[in-house]
């Protein structure tokens, strides 16, 4: 069954902090905060185009959900729940920061049928959480998923590559800790340096260096693989390109790129395909129609990359995310296991 969110964007709302590279109204393309009755017009809006038989959720996305007020979030999920007791909306997702995690919040979020609590982990390494303004230790991480695990609602994990005082080494080993949280899935983000930001100073005084594309590329396809490898559903690879965020002077910095997660999947499959290249003077590819994009990439780039040696057949009989080269079939977990 198809799933859909309803996305309801808090903005900056509920959270006390100031990330060096937050400026969530830049990043949400959303100006102002979200009432009871905007929510509700938000559902009724979604409900009307959305397919009957599919699976839907509200998304609070945008803020420090569990940081605003018991009695506001209470009355949030409240609006909400008619639909799901209806059948018309099938659960509630939300992000959140791990220190604004306990089990009297995981509790009353239950209750209002929550299916998943994404955490804003963005590192585990304590230097660039400190370098991020974050200020919190790695533990209160572990114990925020435990909780969260422990409550039978699904864990989502967001980690950000190239903050300040991160490396391609660090952005790793973070990934690798996430693997063992088992998160159900999770997002990457390269960092943007968004105007309006303690990141923005630090990026106009030459205090950060942002990653190129290539660079952010080289370093997602590692993570992304990583987590596919192990089951860990990557829901996003990239910022959404909001109009805002499109809009010239938001971005001042860093790897946007409206198909990011394209980009990262042609790489991979480059990498994969080079990697056969080594014992064979040829590349005789069958793929499912739904896989021709990844394989060939953005503007056929792997295509002309390979030129005469690369032919493509497309095969409908063959599953989703399989690839036959020169013969030989490959699974999913072939493809990925040569980045990681």
């Amino acid at each position: 069954m198809k799933h859909y969110n309803i996305p309801v964007f808090i903005s900056h709302f509920g959270c006390p902090n100031d990330c060096v590279f937050c400026n969530q109204k830049k990043i949400n393309g959303c100006e102002t905060d979200v009432t009871l009755e905007d929510l509700k017009e938000i559902i009724e809006e979604y409900l009307k185009t959305l397919p009957k038989k599919s699976k839907k959720e509200v998304a609070f996305f945008g803020g420090t959900f569990t940081g605003i007020s018991i009695e506001l979030q209470e009355a949030y999920l409240k609006v909400v729940k008619p639909y799901i007791d209806k059948g018309d909306i099938q659960g509630i997702r939300l992000s959140t920061r791990p220190d604004y995690i306990d089990e009297n919040i995981v509790n009353l979020l239950k209750k209002y049928n929550v299916t998943t609590i994404e955490l804003g982990v963005q590192s585990l390494d304590p230097l660039v959480l400190k370098k991020t303004a974050r200020y919190y230790p790695e533990d209160v991480v572990y114990r925020a998923c435990e909780i969260i695990k422990k409550s039978g609602i699904d864990l989502g994990i967001q980690v950000m590559i190239g903050l300040p005082g991160s490396t391609e080494k660090s952005d790793i080993e973070t990934a690798e800790k996430v693997v063992n949280l088992h998160p159900e899935n999770a997002r990457i983000y390269p960092t943007l340096v968004i105007k309006e930001t303690k990141l923005a100073d630090m990026y106009k005084d030459r205090k950060y260096k942002a990653l190129t594309i290539e660079e952010a590329v080289e370093r997602t396809k590692k993570i992304y693989s990583l987590f596919l490898y192990n089951n860990i559903n990557v829901i996003r690879v990239g910022l959404q390109p909001t109009d805002d965020l499109r809009e010239d002077g938001n971005v001042l910095g860093g790897p946007f790129h409206p198909a990011f997660r394209e980009l990262v999947e042609g790489e991979i499959y480059f990498d994969f395909l080079s990697e056969i290249l080594k014992t064979s003077e040829k590349l005789d590819i069958e793929v499912n129609e739904k896989d021709v994009s990844k394989v060939i990439g953005i503007k056929k780039v792997n295509k002309n990359r390979f030129g005469q040696l690369f032919n493509l057949k497309i095969d409908s009989r063959m599953e989703q995310n399989t690839i036959k080269v020169n013969g030989r079939l490959f699974s999913r977990k072939d493809i990925l296991k040569g980045e990681i």
